[in-house]
């Protein structure tokens, strides 16, 4: 047992490094404003104005909008985002599941639309359901999902991970061939 939370703690130092190099490698492009954090964030449509991932999953219930969907580059993104946040650790490397749920299989457990899925990436599975979600789906492994809102504070950058899920979906929301 104390290998396994050694090799989780190596984990989550290792997915911590990684995803300040993501970070690191986006404060090249284009700045407009200052965040919360006293860094620079870059120009682009901001779907937050200046909330933190935190702040913007207690809004109102279907005022949080994905506007990275489709978006090639922020798909790429959103990719390493996924990884470098320690995403895989849980729900494999491509998002196929491991000890919680598959995230391209077109199972949700608490809806797959980009309003819940912020919320549940942010607050995470015990929060969610505070927040008055409850389970819709059942998958055959399921383990809580832990708060990624602290760890993910800028909620493009969580946006972009879901834009990145939901590139693995057709149009009508039907996973894509070799997902299932």
């Amino acid at each position: 047992m104390k290998t396994l939370a050694t090799g989780l703690g190596l984990g989550f130092l290792i997915s911590a490094a990684l995803l300040g190099a993501v970070h690191a490698q986006n404060d090249t492009a284009p700045m407009s404003g200052s965040t919360a954090n006293g860094g620079r964030m870059p120009m682009s449509p901001a779907p937050t104005s200046g909330a933190t991932s935190l702040q913007l999953a207690h809004s109102p219930k279907g005022s949080i909008k994905d506007p990275y969907i489709g978006d090639k580059k922020a798909i790429a993104e959103g990719q390493m985002l996924f990884s470098g946040a320690g995403c895989p650790g849980c729900h494999g490397g491509g998002g196929g599941g491991g000890i919680c749920p598959p995230l391209i299989d077109g199972v949700w457990i608490y809806g797959g639309d980009p309003d819940t899925l912020f919320r549940l990436i942010a607050l995470g599975s015990v929060d969610l359901q505070k927040e008055g979600y409850s389970r819709m789906a059942i998958e055959n492994v399921v383990a809580p999902m832990p708060s990624f809102g602290s760890i993910i504070p800028e909620p493009k950058d969580i946006l972009k991970i879901i834009a990145w899920i939901k590139s693995h979906y057709d149009a009508n929301g039907k996973p894509l061939e070799g997902n299932q």
